[in-house]
């Protein structure tokens, strides 16, 4: 479908007889970022290179932009970009040569190096042998090199792990970018607050299966519990009241809060990605 940038159906791959990714359907949007979440070993990692080629599905298929990534695997990976959670730069290059050589194999011509490394933050160390890089900054050109054949689907796969929090955002930021271009972003990743900001659906991946599929917002809502939680004065301490927001009864217990306690603070309280996880699989995120 011409609305649809990646159509999956029954995808499957074994390692042995560890079944890593186990007939998963699931389709994204055009310029939708789609969050696929979940523990290492969840199979996150194996389904990304099966969609982009890397792998061959033992069962199932996967459509991408209209086309077999196992027929057609070239054209595929001609019109995608891949960012890897291990950095695999030419080291001992610069960042504009290591863009340039990846420009060079997309056939891109008038490509501007000099533009790309300085939307990703490494403006002024263009030249810098990529060996001399921390760790931020490599992984900012990993991003920018995934960007070099201005790709459709873009797949990123947990481009901010243990990166610094003004690098986080500076990825961040950029994958919105991108949507707003029109690209579709395929984002795997552990990070449930990073998924929260930046994902329009998130899947919950665990042992293989896809467990949900749905907005943040629709997943909360679903499987979470708003809170408000008050702050109340105990003599010379403070102590917590928790009021459930989603019963017929919360306007009186919160009138009832009011009139028997000295309230301190009072805000609201909604469950978060990680505690929707935990309730849908029984394990945690960062397992």
């Amino acid at each position: 479908m011409a609305d649809k940038s990646i159509i999956v159906k029954d995808l499957t791959y074994r390692y042995g007889k560890l079944l890593a990714v186990d007939h998963i359907d699931f389709d994204v949007d055009v310029g939708e970022i789609l969050g696929l979440l979940g523990p290492n070993g969840a199979g996150k990692t194996t389904a990304v290179k099966m969609l982009t080629g890397q792998i061959r599905p033992q069962e199932g298929k996967a459509i991408l932009l209209g086309h077999d990534v196992v027929k057609e695997t070239e054209k595929v990976q001609s019109q995608i970009g891949v960012c890897f959670e291990q950095t695999n730069l030419y080291e001992q290059m610069s960042a504009l040569d290591n863009l340039k050589l990846f420009a060079e194999l997309f056939g891109m011509k008038d490509f501007d190096g000099y533009a790309l490394l300085k939307r990703v933050g490494l403006e002024g160390r263009e030249r810098d042998k990529v060996a001399n890089y921390s760790k931020g900054m490599k992984q900012r050109l990993m991003v920018a090199r995934s960007l070099v054949n201005l790709p459709q689907i873009i797949f990123l796969d947990e481009p901010t792990a243990g990166l610094d929090p003004v690098s986080s955002e500076a990825i961040g930021n950029i994958i919105l970018e991108e949507r707003d271009r029109g690209a579709t972003i395929f984002l795997t990743t552990h990070d449930m607050w990073e998924a929260d900001k930046l994902c329009d659906r998130v899947a919950f991946m665990d042992q293989g299966k896809l467990a949900a599929l749905d907005t943040p917002r629709n997943l909360k809502q679903q499987y979470g519990k708003r809170s408000l939680i008050a702050e109340v004065a105990a003599g010379d301490k403070l102590e917590k009241r928790e009021i459930d927001m989603d019963v017929d009864s919360t306007a009186l217990e919160v009138e009832k809060l009011f009139e028997k306690e000295k309230v301190v603070t009072l805000h609201s309280e909604e469950a978060t990605l990680e505690d929707i996880f935990i309730k849908v699989t029984g394990r945690r995120l960062t397992e």
